[in-house]
């Protein structure tokens, strides 16, 4: 037999220990986002509007976690939360899964690294993924605010999960494309070295994109369904550390240095090097042509 106990305050065994995770994981994220932030200011000259949106996405998500950490803090001494905060805690929730699905896609894009405009087919996908964070996020709200025993829990619960899963296939349309495009520039053009060093980047990227989904949609719900009701608390946890090292990694993969594929510029093809030799060594041959005819002339003289 098993007896839950909390003398101290109105949360169950797995909710106990939410209060200090969310507060750690704000902390972390927090971090990130300042040492992302300062390697951004050491290296400016390669900088691109879709960094600053990496470490906007980044302070987004310690907000977020900071105000559901309070939001549990306020609920384990008086019994509920305060609104004023929850409603900040649900606008920061809401701009976090906006910014973090937009900015997956942009950078399977590769949209302000290589390019600045999105094609038909990336605002296709744009234009399915806003809408449906919109969706998903106002279904989170209404199950954080309904009773499980409520008759529209479950409808709204699985509403979630369907565009939450919908939301990640799309975001991964935008770097298969990208890969097939590095695919056929690098048996087309000159540029074989760096093409093929932006392909296997590519391939990283969507391993990693892979791994994140596979971790916080299938593992962790998993683990929640496994453990006993008192270690629930993991599934939380194996969620933000999975998204805090998705977080590094694509910050580590995508830093503006420059000896980062991903942002080195078009070389020469080698033709064009082949013919500027040759337009070179022509102009050589005719000024010494002229030379030539000129010394020659006033030797007659």
């Amino acid at each position: 037999m098993i007896r839950e106990k909390n003398p101290d305050g109105f949360l169950s065994a797995a909710e106990m220990p939410l209060f200090k995770l969310y507060m750690v994981m704000s902390a972390c994220f927090l971090a990130a986002g300042i040492f992302w932030v300062s390697i951004l200011c050491r290296n400016t000259y390669s900088v691109f509007k879709i960094h600053w949106l990496m470490a906007a996405l980044a302070f987004t998500k310690s907000i977020s976690l900071l105000f559901h950490s309070i939001n549990y803090y306020f609920i384990n001494s008086q019994g509920h939360p305060i609104e004023g905060l929850a409603v900040m805690y649900y606008i920061a929730h809401l701009l976090k899964g906006a910014l973090l699905f937009i900015t997956i896609a942009l950078i399977g894009s590769g949209w302000a690294f290589i390019k600045y405009v999105l094609s038909d087919k990336e605002k296709k996908v744009f234009g399915i993924v806003i809408p449906m964070q919109v969706l998903a996020n106002v279904a989170y709200i209404i199950i954080e605010s309904r009773e499980e025993g409520a008759s529209d829990y479950v409808l709204w619960k699985e509403i979630l999960f369907l565009v939450d899963l919908i939301c990640c296939g799309a975001i991964l349309f935008p770097v298969v494309w990208s890969i097939r495009h590095l695919q056929d520039a690098s048996g087309t053009d000159g540029k074989v070295a760096v093409n093929l060093a932006k392909l296997k980047l590519f391939r990283h990227y969507y391993v990693m994109v892979i791994c994140y989904v596979y971790f916080t949609r299938i593992i962790a719900i998993l683990l929640q369904v496994a453990v006993p009701f008192q270690w629930q608390w993991l599934y939380q946890l194996l969620v933000e550390g999975s998204t805090l090292a998705f977080f590094v990694l694509t910050g580590y993969k995508f830093q503006p240095t420059g000896n980062n594929p991903y942002l080195q510029l078009p070389q020469e093809d080698e033709e064009d090097v082949q013919m500027e030799q040759v337009m070179t060594d022509s102009g050589f041959r005719e000024g010494l042509s002229k030379v030539n005819k000129t010394a020659s002339g006033r030797e007659l003289l």
